[in-house]
């Protein structure tokens, strides 16, 4: 659900971290905030609600501009993983153009893991998304806590899926960028078979996410 003016040759995206409350999907955008460089980040903006909070920033306030001078910028967010604000869900869900679905990898969390994915389809539906093709990562964040699943057990739990997995530590950094750097590659098949980024605007993939997150992961 992209947003293109034509006219000014401009193209903004939407990108939404989901998943069950307290799995990381906040402290994923304030460590990938902070890992970023100075140049590539506007400032986070945080919307306070009753029970839990829904983080927004502005990833690229000044955007990245092709050789051919199309201009893309980037908008993060985060929905509220409780379910009492599932209407905000909705609304923040909607249009998005990619999302990180951030699971908790304690095993006394995989109950609510299932129940959000579920939630994320079908709210995905309730918002006109198409959920077998939209853009998309899973991440099982929470690595350095006792009683997890094993990477091994996840990866059969979701071996017949087609997104890509990735697990992290958040609050320690691990694996933020890299999650964010797999959900920029399927974002990029995506708007380039749209857009034709690599023949009409000399935009290859790695130089999108170079553009987007610097060179070192």
């Amino acid at each position: 659900m992209s947003e293109y003016d034509e006219l000014n040759k401009k193209l903004t995206l939407k990108l939404v971290f989901y998943g069950p409350a307290l799995s990381g999907k906040t402290t994923n955008l304030t460590r990938l905030h902070d890992l970023l460089d100075p140049e590539l980040k506007g400032e986070m903006m945080i919307l306070e609600t009753k029970n839990d909070r829904t983080l927004f920033f502005d990833l690229l306030p000044l955007g990245m501009t092709t050789p051919t001078g199309f201009f893309i910028k980037l908008k993060l967010f985060t929905v509220p993983g409780q379910v009492a604000h599932d209407s905000t869900r909705k609304a923040v869900l909607s249009r998005a153009d990619g999302v990180v679905f951030v699971a908790d990898s304690q095993i006394s969390q995989s109950i609510n893991n299932a129940e959000s994915f579920q939630n994320l389809s079908e709210n995905a539906a309730r918002v006109g998304l198409d959920f077998e093709t939209m853009p998309m990562v899973v991440q099982f964040n929470k690595r350095d806590l006792p009683d997890i699943q094993t990477e091994e057990e996840v990866n059969q739990r979701w071996k017949s899926m087609p997104w890509e997995l990735f697990f992290s530590c958040a609050l320690q950094g691990d694996g933020v960028k890299e999650t964010f750097a797999g959900l920029l590659k399927a974002l990029y098949r995506k708007i380039n078979a749209d857009y034709k980024l690599e023949q009409e605007h000399q935009l290859t993939e790695s130089e999108f996410i170079e553009g987007v997150i610097g060179k070192s992961l």
